[in-house]
């Protein structure tokens, strides 16, 4: 396994604090410490604590785009890419689905940044159009997109979405699992 570089420790950490504390309540010395390092040392990865949280969503943007080439679904609009569109499939929706759901709930960073966004979104307006980007509106026009229909996308998507809440508070993140691979096997059917 790859050790994880002091740059990834800082994105890491500082994505954690974010979740728990909220992106403005954490400073850079917040970070670094939780890193184990000194301030003037985060400023050698970073510019800025605004860089640092750039960085994050750069991430989880490259992320998201991998996972979904991963699963044969396009990674862009459907106005970008009309024949990735048109090649994918019902099957490969769900595949991507379970899968972001497992990475969305499992991954650590993920995770982390999931909950920032679903805690930030009453707090600042960029914090909520980044919650719709990717958990809300986004989510569901891409559905939409892929199935071509908005009330299908809503029956799809928004079981998913309230699964995502259940998790968090679930003992048995096993059954919540279960709840949304039951979904998607009739939504198959």
């Amino acid at each position: 396994m790859k050790k994880e570089t002091t740059k990834q420790r800082i994105l890491t950490e500082a994505v954690k604090l974010f979740s728990k504390e909220g992106y403005a309540a954490v400073s850079v010395d917040q970070i670094a410490k939780a890193v184990g390092i000194k301030a003037p040392s985060l400023y050698k990865h970073y510019k800025s604590k605004r860089d640092l949280f750039d960085s994050i969503l750069r991430l989880m943007e490259q992320q998201d785009g991998e996972n979904a080439i991963a699963c044969s679904l396009p990674e862009e609009t459907a106005d970008r890419m009309p024949e990735a569109y048109k090649r994918s499939s019902t099957e490969d929706l769900i595949t991507f689905s379970k899968q972001q759901f497992r990475y969305w709930t499992e991954d650590d960073f993920a995770s982390s940044f999931r909950k920032m966004l679903t805690v930030e979104q009453f707090r600042s307006e960029e914090m909520r159009e980044l919650y719709q980007q990717y958990l809300g509106a986004g989510p569901l026009n891409y559905v939409a997109d892929l199935l071509g229909s908005q009330t299908e996308a809503l029956a799809f998507y928004g079981p998913m979405y309230l699964l995502y809440s259940v998790y968090d508070g679930a003992e048995d993140k096993a059954s919540v699992r279960a709840m949304l691979d039951t979904h998607l096997e009739r939504w198959r059917r």
